[in-house]
């Protein structure tokens, strides 16, 4: 049985908090330590002061959330007594946050309103029923999913991503085209995937580099900000793929933003589902309908592949992202010693189930190494 689902309510716009927040009497807020003492929190905690509701901030979430924060987290959620749980963050704030409501739901036998309001766009967690926590013990990454971890409210305003500096709008940006693309390309595809994946993608070539280049441009920033949105729907439902399972590996191994890992594999991965130099997969087809999509000057199924493949590289390196993980500054002895266990995380990650085409250890590891070389015939 397959299934579609809609998930949270989403609200566009600052007054948006009036509708979802004014019944709350006591909050917990998740964020990280930039967002509170920089006092960008205040964007939600002005308002819960306006309106006499009690809250407590949560700030000790750090890049990638471990286990060990998620705990700390719910101690203090349980003590607290809050009657909602609002994210603000990027994904590490929303991922750490939906554990946290997630887990303490199960702990207290009361789950509390969940609220998620991104200060970045390309998760697509404030929609997805996906969050990923890291065991810093073990060095590894692990994707949790269930519809237990969906908010129940969204509110996406442009003017909290505004400020975000190019690099970060750059790299969240290929976040959201990883999803939107991945989902597009996954085994769980469905029509109404394709729906908010499509439109995903169309929204992203078009505004993100406009964002990128003119951080004040508003209608260019709620336009990707909605998009990363709109892929996030699209993967919560469809799934991902292998993309993510090599980013989530390289990311832990090599240290490297989640979004930027995903950056850097995107056209190798893509370019060898397709069969583009070597056999033609049938997921050839599904990026020759992508082009399509996009507008792209193609001719038969090998040459639109190749020209969404090309497409995605050429913006990829407009918004000024290393091609390869050598060009990311990574020591090549540094990578060789740890490939081995990248590939064999990429194998075992659960994205890597509703990937399009089938993938061995080997063929995983030459990936990795083009990726580190850069050497992409396209």
């Amino acid at each position: 049985m397959r299934k579609f689902c809609l998930g949270p309510t989403i609200y566009m716009g600052a007054s948006s908090l009036e509708e979802v927040l004014s019944g709350t009497k006591k909050a917990f807020i998740v964020t990280d330590k930039f967002m509170h003492e920089s006092g960008k929190v205040s964007y939600v905690s002005c308002f819960l002061n306006k309106i006499g509701a009690e809250y407590e901030i949560f700030s000790d979430v750090s890049p990638d959330p471990d286990m060990e924060t998620v705990a700390e987290g719910i101690k203090r959620l349980t003590a607290f007594g809050a009657d909602t749980i609002v994210a603000f963050g990027g994904g590490s704030a929303i991922d750490a946050a939906k554990s946290i409501s997630h887990i303490s739901g199960g702990i207290i036998n009361n789950r509390a309103v969940f609220v998620v309001i991104p200060t970045t766009s390309g998760t697509g967690s404030e929609v997805s029923r996906y969050a990923v926590i890291t065991d810093r013990e073990r060095n590894m990454k692990y994707p949790l999913a269930d519809d237990s971890l969906l908010p129940d409210f969204a509110v996406l305003d442009a003017a909290l991503v505004e400020s975000v500096p190019p690099p970060v709008t750059a790299d969240t940006g290929v976040d959201a085209l990883t999803h939107a693309i991945e989902a597009f390309l996954s085994t769980g595809a469905n029509d109404f995937s394709d729906a908010m994946a499509e439109k995903a993608m169309k929204l992203i070539f078009k505004n993100l580099l406009t964002a990128y280049s003119e951080p004040h441009n508003i209608e260019a920033r709620q336009a990707v900000h909605n998009a990363a949105t709109m892929a996030g729907v699209a993967f919560s439902n469809a799934g991902l793929g292998a993309n993510h399972s090599l980013a989530h590996a390289a990311g832990a191994k090599l240290h490297l933003p989640h979004g930027r890992a995903n950056a850097i594999l995107l056209p190798y991965v893509m370019s060898f589902t397709a069969g583009c130099h070597t056999s033609l997969t049938p997921a050839a087809a599904r990026y020759a309908q992508m082009a399509a999509v996009l507008n792209l000057d193609s001719n038969g199924v090998r040459q639109s592949a190749l020209a969404a493949i090309r497409a995605t590289r050429n913006l990829i390196r407009k918004l000024n992202i290393p091609a390869s993980f050598h060009e990311a500054g990574v020591d090549k002895k540094i990578f060789e010693g740890e490939l081995d266990a990248m590939t064999e995380a990429a194998m075992a990650d659960g994205c890597m189930a509703t990937a399009p085409v089938p993938f061995r250890p080997d063929e995983i590891r030459s990936i990795f190494r083009t990726a580190y070389s850069g050497k992409l015939l396209v």
